[in-house]
Order: structure tokens, then C-alpha cells, then sequence
């Protein structure tokens, strides 16, 4: 018996025990009583109990628990229709709830705070700003601390920054901004301030925002629309509030995925049109760059950072190898021993996912459209398949394509009983989730970003993020990683903003090939590597300048 039991349960013996004959006879109907009033109580304690490992904060859980306890100078009473009052509280989250964040920590708050919609909120921060939509501003001061954990494994971010800062290479710079609002987006969003810019940053992901860094920037005077958990409309809502507002005329934007690209192509064609460039660093808001150059709609340059080499190969393998161990073992607890692990797309994210799940002892199985995809993967020892083949003993199955309906709703209807589905590509439209809202199956919402669907004849089907993006809804991603990414974003800006007339035209450019050299230099450093230095003879010898580029633009790393 617990502690609390215990003392409710010495509370409940009578007060003034009488000894007289007539006390006697009712002593049965009292212990009756009491009986029935501790199983009431220990239902309490067992309720409380459940509630903790949902999640809920320690102060949540002491307000609910109060609840229960009584005065020992009070009468006893199990009188339900006594109203309690509902505190809301912060804390900092000690359970579950950490495996549900963006971070490894995170602020929580009462549900009847969750409940309220941010747009419903009238904030402030200190100095009386208030130019920004996000879940709480209290939680600032927590927000602060992470971004500072994250600038420790940026180093070459915030060598830019310092190298860059004096010259103020982004003075006039307006940038809209619509990327993941992560700690470590913080650290860009407050390196191109630093370097001149004026921003206005909304999330790409209605899962992936960490609450208490937005609330960091909103309190360093940041305008940021973004909480974790949006609807679909709060999220074109915050698009609208980045582009419009008094006296903002936007010249710059950085997008993740193109939503905010097509949004001003759409609505506002004038402001679009009079803009410098567009940085995009996602393969789907790349292909729909393309497409738009192809029909003559894109009336700005673009630069495409998704194929910089620095950008392809270590955020999109290595840190996918690294994130999507954390984002399953996250959310489901599962063991990869053993398990067969089907994985559409052996691109370089597909390279890492089968990477790290075959080091921990999966089978691993991959289809793919392309031949030389599929080739690479048959000489590391992969076998390549059609879906339909592997489809009903499957284990897991992880979509890295960007392409949409890769796993439909026939597929998701063989699949066994238990299979896991997730999304590591950038698009949620991979998973065709929306042949799953039918009347026919029952959706059981299990813990944050985890959905069983379950099928009439009992069979269920775990589905994580809603078919969103894994690593960003469900886990983290390495800082150190997110440096060189950011790297290439803020050069890709620079570069657009002060590039001299005509050098860019209507279409899509890569990262030159210096750049990418420049962003891969900075980060040596952090591992005491020293790079060799060709002689003249030897320059001359390759046909290269000795500060490079090294490499050709066709080169493949």
C-alpha cells in the first residue's frame, strides 16, 4: 500500500469510536462503509497514476492528487459534486511527455491551456511586443537555454556570423521565412539579424514546432507565427501573417517544401514579383521550382540548396541514419533486431535509413524507380522489390521518395496486423492518409504523433506523425548537422541579395561550387582536421586554383 493510501486510510477510522451496544450492532454497516470509500480512493490513486504516464507535469498530477486528500480536521467525505478549481501549471515535463516533444525536454501545460487556441491569445513580451502568434510566452526563459545547447555543436554558424556580422552583407535583406521553428533555426534566424537582415519566420510542419524556442524569439522581439500541434488553417494563417503587415514589403524568401513560395505566387503576385530571389532546401519545394521555370512562371531567381553536396549528403544521410533510430524508438519502443523494414527510395536519405536499421540487425528491403538507386542498393547487399511483394510481411515501412501515394490505401489494406508506417521524405502527401479518414476504420489516438487504424476485422495499423515528417514530429536532429545546412542557407541568401543585375536570371540555380567548399572548411575545425595544400606545380598540373573549387560542377561525391 503507498504512502498516500496509508494516511487515507488512517484517516477514514472513525473519529469518536463509541462502545456502546448500539455502536456494536452497526459496525459491520460501517466497515461496509469505509470499504467502499477506500475502493473509491485507491481508484483515485490509480486514475492519477495513468494520467502521470500520459505525460502530465508533476504540478498537473500534485493538483489532481489534492483533490483527494482531506483535512484532518475535516469530516470525511466523498461527496462528488464538490467543485474543484483546475489550476494551470508549468513545469518542466519529467515523463512520456519528453519522447513526445521536438526536444529532449519540454516545457508542458495544463490541458485547458492546450485547449485554447493560440490565435485566441492576446501576448506580450517584456517590452510590450507582441507581433507574433505562438503557445506561450512564459516559456521563454526555457526556450533561451535551448538554443544556447544548440549553438554549442553549431560552431560554424556562429563563425559566420562573427566573420560576417561587421559587413552586414544582409543590410536591407526582408526575409520571409517558412522552415521547421527548431533551436536550432533559432540560431539562423539570429545570425542573418546579425548580419542586417529583417525577418518573419512561420513553421513548414504543424508538428514539428518547439513551442519554447518560439516563444525565445518572440521574446527577443522576433515576429513568429508557429505553435506544435496546428490545424490546417492556423497553418495558412501564419503564412498570411509573414507576408502581410504594416509597412512590411518582403524581398527575400527562404522556404522549406514551397508553401510559402506558391502562396505569394498566388495571392500576392506583385509583392513576388518584385522580390531578389527565393532559397529553397527541400526536394519537394525544389521540384515545384522547377516546374514553375519549365512553364515560365518564375518571374525571380531561385537558389536550390537540397543538391548542394553539403546539404544532400549530411543532412539528408547523415542525419537521417542518426534521426531515425530516435523517431521510432520514440514512439513505438520497438526492437529492430530481426524485424524486416521495408524502405521506398534508396536516395541519399533512403542510403542512410537502410544504413542504421541494418546495423542494428533488420532485414532490410528497398524499392525503387530508378536503376542506378537500385543498383547501388543491390551492391550493398540489399534486395530491391515491388511493394506488393513484401507488403504483407512487412514489419515497418518508411517512405523517402518525395513522391506522392508511394504506399496507398490497397497497400495499407494487406499489410499485417502490428505493421508501423512512417514518412522520412520531406512531403506528407507519401502516405495516402486521407483514404484512411472513412467511416470503415476507427482511428485510436495512442500517444502524441502515434495513431492506431484500425481495420473492421480488428487489425490495426500503427501510424506515426499522421504520415508527416518522422525526425522533425517524433525526435530531434544533430545540431552539428543543422550547422552546415543552415551554413548553405545564409550563403545562398547573401549571394541572391548582393548578386549584381543579371547575373542571376528566371530560374533555378545550384550553390556554387565554392560555397559548398566554404561551408565544408568551417566545420573542419570542430575535428582538429587540417586540409593538405597543393603546390603551384601541382595546380597547375590539375588545372585548378589552389583555393579552389576542387571539383567540377558534374562531380559526384
Amino acid at each position: 500500500m503507498s504512502t498516500m493510501e496509508e494516511q487515507h486510510s488512517m484517516e477514514l477510522r472513525p473519529l469518536s469510536p463509541r462502545c456502546d451496544v448500539a455502536a456494536k450492532a452497526n459496525d459491520q454497516h460501517v466497515s461496509q462503509e469505509l470499504e467502499e470509500k477506500r475502493r473509491q480512493l485507491r481508484r483515485q490513486i490509480s486514475k492519477n497514476r495513468r494520467l502521470f504516464s500520459r505525460g502530465l507535469s508533476v504540478s498537473r498530477l500534485d493538483s489532481i492528487e489534492s483533490t483527494a486528500s482531506v483535512d484532518s480536521t475535516e469530516q470525511i467525505s466523498f461527496v462528488e459534486d464538490k467543485k474543484v478549481r483546475k489550476k494551470r501549471s508549468m513545469s518542466r515535463s519529467v515523463s512520456a511527455s519528453s519522447a513526445d516533444s521536438f526536444s529532449s525536454a519540454s516545457y508542458s501545460s495544463s490541458e485547458d491551456e492546450d485547449d485554447v487556441s493560440p490565435r485566441e491569445k492576446s501576448q506580450s513580451n517584456s517590452k510590450g511586443f507582441s507581433d507574433f502568434c505562438i503557445r506561450n510566452i512564459k516559456h521563454a526563459d526555457f526556450g533561451r537555454r535551448e538554443i544556447e545547447i544548440a549553438e554549442q555543436e553549431m560552431p560554424a554558424l556562429t563563425d559566420l556570423r562573427r566573420r560576417a556580422q561587421a559587413d552586414k552583407p544582409l543590410s536591407g535583406a526582408k526575409i520571409v521565412g517558412c522552415t521547421h521553428i527548431s533551436a536550432q533555426s533559432a540560431v539562423l534566424i539570429e545570425t542573418l539579424t546579425a548580419l542586417g537582415a529583417k525577418v518573419r519566420w512561420c513553421a513548414c510542419n504543424i508538428y514539428s514546432t518547439q513551442n519554447e524556442v518560439a516563444a525565445a524569439l518572440a521574446e527577443a522581439g522576433y515576429s513568429v507565427f508557429a505553435w506544435k500541434g496546428e490545424e490546417e488553417e492556423d497553418f495558412w494563417w501564419c503564412i498570411e501573417k509573414c507576408i502581410t503587415s504594416d509597412g512590411w514589403h518582403p524581398n527575400m524568401i527562404l522556404d522549406d517544401g514551397g508553401d510559402l513560395t506558391h502562396s505569394i505566387i498566388k495571392k500576392y503576385p506583385t509583392i513576388f514579383r518584385g522580390m531578389k530571389g527565393i532559397v529553397e532546401e527541400s526536394v519537394t519545394g525544389v521540384h515545384r521550382l522547377y516546374q514553375l521555370a519549365k512553364t515560365a512562371k518564375l518571374s525571380i531567381p531561385a537558389m536550390n540548396v537540397n543538391d548542394s553536396v553539403t546539404k544532400q549528403k549530411f543532412d539528408n544521410l547523415y542525419s537521417c541514419r542518426e534521426s531515425i533510430l530516435d523517431g521510432l524508438k520514440r514512439t513505438t519502443d520497438i526492437m529492430f533486431g530481426g524485424k524486416q523494414v521495408v524502405v521506398c527510395g534508396y536516395g541519399e536519405v533512403g542510403k542512410g535509413v537502410c544504413s542504421a536499421l541494418r546495423g542494428l540487425g533488420s532485414v532490410v528491403y528497398v524499392t525503387e524507380i530508378d536503376p542506378i538507386c537500385a543498383l547501388q542498393a543491390c551492391m550493398d547487399g540489399i534486395r530491391v522489390v515491388r511493394l506488393n511483394e513484401v507488403v504483407r510481411s512487412g514489419d515497418v515501412f518508411i517512405t523517402c521518395t518525395g513522391n506522392k501515394n508511394v504506399i496507398s490505401r490497397e497497400s495499407l489494406d494487406r499489410m499485417k496486423s502490428g505493421a508501423i508506417v512512417c514518412n522520412m521524405g520531406h512531403s506528407n502527401t507519401e502516405i495516402d492518409v486521407a483514404s484512411l479518414k472513412t467511416n470503415d476504420l476507427t482511428w485510436e489516438k495512442v500517444r502524441s504523433q502515434v495513431d492506431h487504424i484500425i481495420w473492421p476485422d480488428g487489425k490495426r495499423v500503427v501510424l506515426l506523425a499522421e504520415g508527416r515528417l518522422l525526425n522533425l514530429s517524433c525526435s530531434t536532429v544533430p545540431s552539428f548537422v543543422l550547422s552546415i545546412t543552415h551554413c548553405t542557407q545564409a550563403l545562398a541568401l547573401i549571394e541572391l541579395f548582393n548578386a549584381p543585375e543579371g547575373r542571376y536570371k528566371q530560374d533555378v540555380y545550384l550553390l556554387p561550387k565554392k560555397m559548398d567548399e566554404y561551408v565544408a572548411s568551417l566545420h573542419l575545425a570542430t575535428f582538429d582536421a587540417h586540409l593538405t595544400e597543393l603546390s603551384d606545380d601541382q595546380a597547375k598540373y590539375l588545372g585548378l586554383n589552389k583555393s579552389g573549387p576542387f571539383k567540377p560542377n558534374y562531380y559526384r561525391y
